[in-house]
Order: C-alpha cells, then structure tokens, then sequence
C-alpha cells in the first residue's frame, strides 16, 4: 500500500489574509488586550478567588493556541497555487466522489477556507487521507467517526479555480 503524498495546506489567497490579518491582531492588539485584563484583575486582590483573573488567563491561553495554530497553518501552506491538472487528488483539486451511489463535490484544502458554497475536506481529515494521490477510476475507503467502513469512488479531480 503505497503512502499519500506528503503535503502543506492548500489556502486560497482570501484565506491567507484573513488568517494573516488574525494572526497579526492576536499578536498585538490582543496580547497588549489581555495583558491589560490580566494585570486590572491582578490588582483586586486574592488570586485563588479571582474569577476575573482566571477568566483573562483562560482567554490567553485560548488566544497563544490560536497563534500557535495560526503561524503553523500560515507557514506550512500552498496559498492560491493550485496544483496541474493532472487529475491527482491533492489540497488545492475540487473533487468529485461517488459516495453511497451520490456525487459529491468538494475542495480538498484547509477548513480554514470559508465562504465559498463549496464544501471544504482537510488533507488531513480521514476522507482527505483516503483519497490524496489518487486519480479518477480509483476507489479509496476510509473508517468513519462511527468505525464504519466507507468506501468511495474518485470521479474526477480539477484544478481549483475560486
């Protein structure tokens, strides 16, 4: 059984500068923001019943796991390249399945994509796996959320185009 191709993420450039635009806010309007928070809830005192306190560094733990995964995604992706049409299923190829006797039509790429009526799978998700390096004609299965084993029909991969 051969191994799916190793890949970055594939980002339309839409995606890529709202996420930059996230990125650069968190790291720092939103750190000098809850710094501020944290220092304002340190002054009213006792700490192991501060909720105010707990809260603002609940908050900042929430937004440096956001840059962690906003830097990660941001420098591990293809940004508006898609790949040749080749017909290979890879991030960056709208993908026709044939799917319990359904087609269905999807951009394989980050989740991070938005706002398209195309549905968006992640490379990385067990769908995306089964299917990555593939090309029409082929069948790939993959286990679901619910230990079923779903098989699909790879229809035809096309190059995105926005």
């Amino acid at each position: 059984m051969s191994e799916a191709p190793t890949t970055s993420s594939f980002l339309t450039v839409e995606a890529y500068n709202r996420l930059k635009a996230e990125l650069d806010h968190l790291t720092t309007d939103g750190r000098t923001d809850i710094s501020s928070r944290i220092e304002a809830a340190r002054e009213e005192g006792d700490l192991k019943e501060n909720g105010g306190y707990h809260a603002a560094k609940e908050e900042q733990g929430k937004m440096e796991a956001r840059i962690r995964q906003l830097t990660q995604l941001l420098e591990n992706s293809t940004v508006g390249e898609t790949p040749p049409d080749d017909g290979i299923v890879e991030p960056g190829m709208v993908v026709t399945v044939d799917m319990f006797g359904d087609e269905m039509h999807f951009l394989l790429g980050s989740r991070e994509i938005q706002g398209d009526d195309l549905e968006v799978y992640s490379e990385k998700s067990p769908l995306g796996e089964a299917i990555n390096g593939k090309k029409a004609g082929d069948e790939a299965s993959y286990v679901a959320p619910n230990g079923k084993t779903i098989t699909v029909k790879i229809i035809s991969a096309k190059p995105y185009s926005g």
